[in-house]
């Protein structure tokens, strides 16, 4: 069903209720979670740690509630890809590569970039973070795509 295909009701435009493939969500917010423990604790661990200006061996405080929150946050990214992709009609790896992209130039790096302005932060750190978003939104997208 397509945004051309919704229903009028009283003068209102109403949202079709759509059925998503669950578990392509669930896997889609598990891969984000495990990409983030990886791109952070691993891949980019050390650059990362210094330019957000946590100490080396240090345990930060919060570590256990921001994975928590990362994961949740990991599903509501994913729920609202698969709108996006559902959206765009993308159902194959190409389609589901031009809606990460879109969406991560958008919603990711555009935001971002001003706030490493304005807050005067390494382009560094913009770069490491906003390409966790990139591989973890195009990889979710992919993943929607493909299986839905």
């Amino acid at each position: 069903m397509n945004c051309a295909s919704r229903v009028r009701n009283g003068g209102f435009w109403m949202h079709p209720i759509y059925h998503f493939n669950a578990i392509a969500i669930l896997v889609s917010a598990l891969y984000q979670w495990i990409l983030g423990a990886l791109w952070y604790s691993l891949i980019f661990a050390k650059p990362w740690m210094a330019l957000a200006g946590h100490k080396t061996g240090t345990k930060p405080k919060v570590a256990v509630f921001g994975m928590i929150t990362s994961f949740f946050g990991g599903l509501v990214l994913a729920f609202v890809v698969a709108h996006v992709v559902m959206w765009s009609g993308a159902a194959h790896l190409r389609g589901g590569v031009f809606v990460g992209v879109v969406c991560w130039l958008g919603f990711i790096v555009a935001p971002l970039l001003s706030e490493t302005i304005y807050e005067q932060r390494s382009f560094k750190l913009l770069a490491i973070n906003t390409g966790y978003w990139l591989a973890a939104v195009v990889g979710s997208s992919c993943l929607l795509a493909v299986w839905h």
